[in-house]
Formats: C-alpha cells, structure tokens, sequence
C-alpha cells in the first residue's frame, strides 16, 4: 500500500512540475511601445530637467501623443500586433496619467527623480519597445522605413532588434504602410523578446544593489555586526537571496559596495513583477534586525541603494 501511494505521490509531483514549467514557458515579458529618442528629437517632444545641478535632456512622450497623431497611430498599431501575439501591453499614455498624479504627491515632498527613471517604475512593463519611423515618398507612393529596439526596462540594455522598408503605396495611411512593412520582421523580433524573457524567468532578472555607510554611522563595512564584518553580513544575504546565488562584486572599500549582475527573481511571492526596490527591502529588514539606521534609494527599475547611517 505504501508503495502505490509513493507510486502516487511522484505522479502528483510530476504533473504539477510540468503544469509550472510549461505555465513559466507560456508566459511572455510585458511591452510597453514609446518612440525612439531619435524620433522625439527630430520632432522638437524633448524635455529638459535637473539631473542633480547637470541639465539632461529626456523625451516628452505627454506632449508627443497631445501634438502628433502618427504617433498616437504608430502605438496603437504596434499595440495591436503585440496583443495579436499574445503579448501583455503597458499603455504609455495611461502611464503617463497615473505618473503625472504620482508627481504631484513627490513635488508636494520636494522630491527630484528623473522623469524616466519614474515612468519605468510605474508602467512596470518587462521591455520598452521602441520605434522609430520615416516616410519616405517616391512620386505619388509612399512607404515607411522604420527601426525597433526591445530594451529590458530594468537594465537598460537592448535586448531585441529589427528594421526594414516596407512596399511603397499610393493611397495606404501610415497605420496600414507601418504594419505591411512591420509583419515581416516582428516575429523574429519577438522571438529575441521570448529568448530574452525565458533567460530570466531561468536565471533572474539582472539588477544593480550598492550598499554605502554615511559619516554618521560609528563604523564602517568592515564594522563586527552580528559576530562577523558587516560587508561579509551583507554579502551572504545577497548570496541567499539571489537565483543561483548569482551576482558580482563590483567596487568595494571600508565605506563603499557594489553588486553588479545581481540576478534576482522574477516574480515576488504575490506573483507581481519583483524590482530591486522591493528586492532590496529584505536587505533592509535584516540590517535593521541587527540595530542598524537604514535608508534605501533607487535609481529605476533595476538598481537599489541602500544607505547605513
């Protein structure tokens, strides 16, 4: 009898392992489409802001989908070949409503953050899908000859990429002439999203984690915290609480770490998307556990700070 039910019992195991994996496989990375910077720019939608006293230039999606109506009509064709595909979307202009209220809320604080640094953090989508298009005319025909990037909105590096020329037409609007000249290239572009996707469900998604001591910390990193150096304390949490246990150490001192390639999981225990932000909050937990006055920042989706005061 014990024999059927261990015979049982693997079965149950088996069937449930191969429901996850085979859920985990189906699922795609989140899109969210925004113009090319260079698209912004040679159409005058760039905003300036204060980068900490440096004066850094940023597209301005709000005023790009108030003013232009290509672009409002690129989107929503991108959108609907994306969704066509299985693919979730993140709606930029619904984003940028729920960013504009969330401004509000830090302005009353004082609080400075760069516009896009904080549009990341609310859309949340896995890959920024950006596009760029030009019409070039011939005659009475016009095509398109456009460009996409798939850039993973936690690291910032691109991920995906394709482009082409589509058939000239006479009488075609842009929508029609963009997705005559996309169909040809938007499947391989996605399988480059799924590779990249399937990569960290696998192995994590890569963030940035820099732990610093302020002088109003009495010690350093290399400070006895528990019976053993601080550097050491932290170190073997982000060992435990990364995916494989991988990540790399960057730069280090007695007052100064860094975590690069820091792989973290994909999902938290509630099943939303995990950043570093609520990643590194166990971090935190921990340290003020040990009696310690910590502080965390962020920089984005895919880099915490936190600081030991």
């Amino acid at each position: 009898m014990r024999f059927y039910r261990y015979i049982l019992l693997l079965i149950t195991v088996f069937l449930c392992t191969s429901y996850n994996t085979a859920n985990a496989q189906a699922r795609k990375p989140e899109v969210m489409v925004v113009p090319m910077d260079v698209w912004c720019t040679t159409n005058g939608f760039m905003q300036t802001y204060d980068n900490q006293g440096t004066i850094t230039k940023v597209p301005d999606y709000k005023r790009a989908l108030q003013e232009s109506s290509d672009l409002v009509e690129v989107i929503a064709k991108m959108n609907e070949l994306m969704a066509d595909r299985g693919f979730p979307l993140q709606n930029l202009e619904a984003s940028l409503n729920s960013l504009a209220r969330r401004a509000a809320r830090r302005n009353m604080r004082g609080a400075q953050s760069s516009p896009i640094g904080e549009l990341k953090r609310v859309a949340k989508a896995d890959i920024w899908m950006k596009i760029n298009w030009t019409i070039i005319k011939t005659g009475p025909s016009r095509s398109v000859k456009f460009t996409l990037e798939g850039i993973d909105a936690y690291t910032g590096k691109s991920v995906a990429g394709a482009g082409g020329t589509g058939k000239p037409s006479a009488s075609a609007a842009l929508p029609i002439l963009l997705e005559e000249a996309v169909l040809a290239h938007i499947d391989m572009f996605n399988g480059q999203l799924q590779k990249h996707f399937d990569d960290l469900f696998e192995n994590g998604r890569e963030t940035l984690l820099m732990v610093e001591t302020y002088e109003t910390y009495n010690g350093d990193l290399n400070s006895t915290v528990g019976g053993q150096p601080l550097s050491r304390l932290i170190r073997d949490w982000v060992r435990a609480n990364t995916v494989k246990n991988r990540f790399s150490t960057g730069d280090a001192d007695e007052y100064y770490m860094e975590f690069t390639q820091v792989r973290i999981p994909l999902y938290g225990k509630d099943g939303n998307s995990l950043d570093a932000l609520e990643w590194a909050e166990g971090l935190v937990d921990m340290l003020r556990s040990k009696g310690l006055n910590v502080e965390i920042d962020i920089e984005g989706l895919g880099a915490a700070i936190i600081m030991i005061k």
